[in-house]
């Protein structure tokens, strides 16, 4: 095998490890709102379980990038795939630490019956997996196509955050005991927005990868 042949088979080895922990934090993800909608302590202990397999990968993936750049010196187009792959590593593992989070507040909240309807905070939640799985797909097949349209779907999550936390508060004012619980659920909704914009942030590097070029599609 040359060199070169050496190289492009590493940056498949890249790829396939960020299809790894890309996949593992999907699963996180809807572990996650599973057990939060179920009232679910186990399903949700399993994810706080799982997490460390996603810190792993991470690793592996900033040190074996970091290895490539040293040894190969890439240029231009193969120098981008490999910063790509560290951001959206970061940005990947970011959102699996969510969904750690989503399943400690739904520990916290136990079997205690909601005090308010849920369903925008499932509404949220189900938008910011599919803004996951279509930003890893736009990577995957570098489409940029495809990663416009995970940034225009973040526009959604936001307004249905701000709606969601208007009515907790709301809330609060009429049923003080349940301050605890109201508490944890808008945690939820602030873990599920910020996974919609670290899906954003991965769109945001296909851009990068595509075009060349930064692009802010928080805007």
């Amino acid at each position: 095998m040359s060199v070169r042949e050496k190289f492009h088979y590493d940056l498949k080895t890249l790829r396939q490890k960020l299809i790894e922990i890309g996949s593992l934090t999907e699963i996180a993800l809807s572990k996650s709102i599973d057990a939060f909608q179920s009232k679910n302590i186990d399903r949700a202990l399993e994810v706080l379980d799982d997490d460390s397999k996603v810190d792993l990968l991470d690793e592996e993936i900033n040190d074996f990038a970091i290895l490539l750049i040293a040894k190969q010196q890439p240029v231009a187009i193969d120098l981008r795939r490999i910063i790509v792959a560290i951001k959206i590593s970061t940005d990947v593992e970011r959102i699996a630490d969510f969904a750690v989070n989503i399943a400690k507040a739904t520990i916290r909240i136990g079997e205690q019956p909601f005090v308010v309807p849920i369903d925008k905070i499932v509404r949220m939640h189900q938008i910011a997996l599919e803004m996951l799985s279509l930003g890893l797909k736009a990577y995957y097949e570098e489409d940029v196509v495809l990663a416009k349209k995970v940034a225009d779907m973040d526009d959604e999550v936001d307004h249905l955050y701000g709606q969601t936390i208007k009515e907790l508060l709301q809330t609060t004012q009429t049923n003080s005991e349940a301050i605890s619980q109201i508490t944890q659920l808008s945690f939820i909704s602030r873990y599920i927005e910020r996974v919609a914009d670290h899906a954003t942030n991965i769109a945001e590097s296909v851009f990068y990868l595509v075009k060349g070029r930064h692009y802010d599609l928080n805007d």
